[in-house]
């Protein structure tokens, strides 16, 4: 079955949701992240793009708190978050979905999902969390599935539930790290209409990516990293015709145009 595309959302530029300035994290004697500073928009997806080893999963821990940065600053929807742990982040409204996907599997699709809602924002009890577990299991496309145990989920299935689970605590920002990885192109472009129709449900998506077309068809704006540091910034057609983007790309347009 053909994905269908949600219209385009337009990013509000008088809204930021996520601000780092100058984040660095410091490895021993490694300078992972040096000095990263971007500003995401509400309704935007961001994508963050750079060759392997460029610091991107290190900047993704950073926003989410699973690392605290050696220097820089965060605000999220206005707020320093800058020393908050995971778990205070997402109840402020950030959410993440992991590349490695890892649900509880002996519980069921929907358990999991709920599992999320209590975790998410504060002050919702277990009927409320079923019932939006329910909800997000229609939008996600997992409603039939809702009973089975979690192991038993092909991967696009599965990357379908690790996005429900990070929707399921509410979030105004969602951070998806190579969420179409192992996906064949057909299941990539059902993943690309999902995370539209996030977009189009009014949250903000940043994403890493190594597939240049799902950037190409997703992102508003791209930001590239090399070497921890970022080096360019723009839409993916003013990224993709910098000779620095090109340069890191290990001298090959072939990648970036594909």
């Amino acid at each position: 079955m053909t994905a269908v595309m949600p219209a385009r959302t337009t990013p509000d530029q008088g809204n930021v949701v996520l601000r780092a300035q100058g984040l660095s994290k410091r490895f021993g004697g490694l300078l992972a992240v040096q000095n990263v500073s971007f500003t995401q928009y509400a309704g935007e997806i961001l994508a963050v793009i750079g060759p392997n080893g460029a610091g991107k999963t290190t900047l993704l821990n950073l926003l989410s708190g699973v690392y605290r940065p050696t220097s820089g600053q965060l605000w999220l929807l206005g707020n320093d978050v800058t020393g908050h742990a995971m778990e205070a982040r997402c109840h402020a409204g950030l959410g993440r979905a992991f590349q490695i996907v890892r649900p509880f599997p002996e519980m069921t699709v929907h358990e999991n999902v709920t599992v999320g809602a209590l975790f998410g924002k504060r002050g919702m009890n277990l009927p409320q969390a079923r019932e939006r577990a329910y909800d997000l299991l229609e939008r996600t496309g997992l409603a039939a599935h809702a009973d089975k145990a979690a192991h038993e989920l092909t991967l696009l299935q599965d990357k379908r539930l690790e996005v429900a689970r990070a929707l399921a605590t509410q979030p105004q920002v969602l951070l998806l790290d190579e969420v179409m990885a192992g996906l064949r192109p057909a299941e990539a472009q059902e993943a690309v209409a999902l995370v539209r129709s996030v977009q189009e449900s009014g949250v903000s998506v940043l994403f890493i990516e190594h597939i240049m077309p799902v950037v190409r068809d997703l992102a508003d704006r791209v930001v590239v990293m090399d070497q921890g540091q970022v080096i360019a910034e723009g839409t993916y057609r003013e990224v993709t015709a910098n000779p620095q983007v090109v340069s890191a790309y290990l001298g090959t347009e072939t990648e970036l145009h594909a």
